[in-house]
């Protein structure tokens, strides 16, 4: 059989398993990189189960670890993938993009004003440090998260002229540091075959 119809099978496979504690489109699967360290952190690598089948027939990826669910086709039976690695090593680029996300990650998702810690994104703005009007630019330099009282206290004038302090001297991180600052904040769901494989700040359970 051509790969390309294996591919196509496993993208209508139907479940096989009589596992009611977990739906199937619940069983996403861990990537992890050719020398089996996670692409990413926050958000954590994740595909799909369909994904993840389909790289396994393209010969892309070695699974690592299977959930007990199944799934099969007419010709075919095989246990969802819950870690996968990638068969040729994804390189990181040295600097992560300069996106709202990441410099709320980079801050902790932390008011670098009052500290205030948010469980979201949706809850921060960022906040030039230097004001637009005052020559400021929208640079990681320049920028840090903020809660929009702060925000709104601050208004267009900088920190010292508004007698607020700022917890941490906003710099560009790396991709390295963003990922460690991502093991800050784990999933709130990590099947068992995942632990192996992330490294948290947390106690894990036993």
């Amino acid at each position: 059989m051509f790969k390309a119809e294996l591919m196509e099978r496993a993208a209508q496979f139907r479940s096989a398993s009589e596992d009611h504690t977990r739906n199937v489109e619940g069983c996403p699967a861990l990537v992890l990189n050719a020398d089996y360290t996670p692409l990413s952190y926050y958000p954590l690598s994740l595909w799909p189960w369909q994904t993840a089948i389909k790289a396994v027939f393209l010969d892309r990826v070695d699974i690592v670890a299977s959930y007990d669910r199944e799934v099969h086709s007419p010709s075919l039976d095989m246990k969802i993938p819950s870690v996968i690695a990638l068969r040729q090593y994804v390189k990181q680029n040295e600097f992560p993009p300069f996106t709202r996300f990441n410099v709320f990650l980079r801050d902790r998702f932390q008011c670098q004003y009052c500290g205030t810690q948010s469980a979201t994104a949706s809850n921060l703005t960022f906040d030039h440090v230097t004001p637009r009007r005052l020559g400021g630019k929208t640079t990681w330099e320049n920028i840090v998260a903020s809660c929009a009282p702060c925000n709104m206290k601050k208004g267009g004038r900088t920190p010292k002229q508004a007698q607020m302090h700022i917890g941490m001297r906003p710099i560009r991180p790396t991709s390295w540091q963003l990922q460690q600052y991502g093991k800050k904040f784990p999933p709130n769901y990590m099947h068992e075959t995942w632990r192996d494989w992330l490294y948290w700040d947390i106690e894990l359970e036993a």
